[in-house]
């Protein structure tokens, strides 16, 4: 029971979010913008320019690129043994790669570990943004009816706020440039609202998620990639490398998070098979009521 109350929190605020979406109707895109334009970079620049960087940070990246590129694979193959299409394909690598490890993992990381281990969590989040807005958009342009040039995909990356935010926090950190307590109170305060204000975004988009025509074999496959197979192979990589315990729990828990919701916003975008991801996100989210406890159990927590 004391591990589902680490999960409930967050559900709390996700149904606030969906309740909200179903009675009132808001702009999720106008609120969405304003969380990843605004708020994250704020939270990415506190994040970096606190924490001192250290060999962690490499360590989290080439986790992140590991457990991808090894998830990509497992689809690849789990695709073509199903004789999946390039669309079907591109989709199932969208929902299994790619973890929901910001509005999601990050909340509950922090419920479960602490302020440590949610800054380790937003040094996770903003490298799998980057490669959720590289490789996925990728996959996703490679599925879609609409397909994206490599400059496309490199300008989006470009503009990415979070990217930007965290970039000058490291700056001003080798930098020794000190910042005022009263500048970095106001920066907090932007900071902290951005995990609420992304958790009531999720609980919104899950609201406007419909089921179609689903392949439900296709998600069962993924399913069973992105809330069993992905922790387990964590596991693997965790512990090949010299990292503290709570880093190891953090990259553990958030590889065992639900598909990410930004693949369905890609897959709306390019006609990747929308609906396969949409409700995807929607199965593995409401799975991880379940799966979570079990992962935070397993962690000792």
């Amino acid at each position: 029971m004391e591990l589902l109350m680490i999960v409930l929190p967050a559900f709390m605020i996700f149904f606030t979010g969906f309740l909200g979406q179903k009675i009132i109707g808001f702009d999720i895109r106008s609120i969405s913008m304003a969380a990843l334009y605004i708020m994250s970079p704020f939270l990415a620049f506190r994040t970096f320019y606190v924490n001192e960087l250290t060999m962690e940070y490499f360590y989290i990246i080439l986790f992140c690129l590991l457990l991808s590129f090894g998830l990509i694979v497992v689809v690849g193959i789990t695709g073509y043994f199903m004789r999946a299409t390039k669309a079907q394909m591109s989709a199932m690598v969208l929902g299994g790669a790619f973890m929901n490890s910001g509005n999601y993992g990050a909340p509950v990381v922090l419920f479960a570990f602490g302020a440590v281990g949610f800054d380790y969590a937003v040094i996770m989040m903003v490298f799998q943004s980057f490669l959720m807005n590289t490789i996925g958009l990728f996959f996703a342009s490679l599925g879609g009816e609409e397909e994206a040039s490599l400059t496309d995909s490199l300008k989006r990356v470009v503009r990415m706020p979070v990217i930007h935010g965290a970039l000058a926090g490291v700056t001003l950190q080798l930098l020794s440039i000190s910042i005022p307590d009263t500048f970095m109170e106001a920066i907090s305060l932007i900071a902290d609202a951005s995990i609420p204000t992304v958790m009531l975004v999720l609980g919104m988009q899950l609201a406007v998620i419909a089921r179609k025509r689903v392949a439900y074999r296709y998600v069962s496959a993924v399913t069973l990639i992105r809330m069993f197979l992905s922790p387990a192979l964590a596991v693997a990589i965790v512990a090949l490398m010299p990292i503290n315990d709570l880093l190891k729990d953090v990259l553990i828990l958030q590889a065992a998070m639900p598909a990410a919701a930004n693949t369905t916003m890609f897959a709306i975008q390019f006609g990747t098979e929308p609906d396969l991801v949409s409700f995807t996100t929607l199965v593995t989210t409401i799975l991880s009521i379940a799966t979570i406890p079990l992962v935070l159990f397993y962690l000792g927590v």
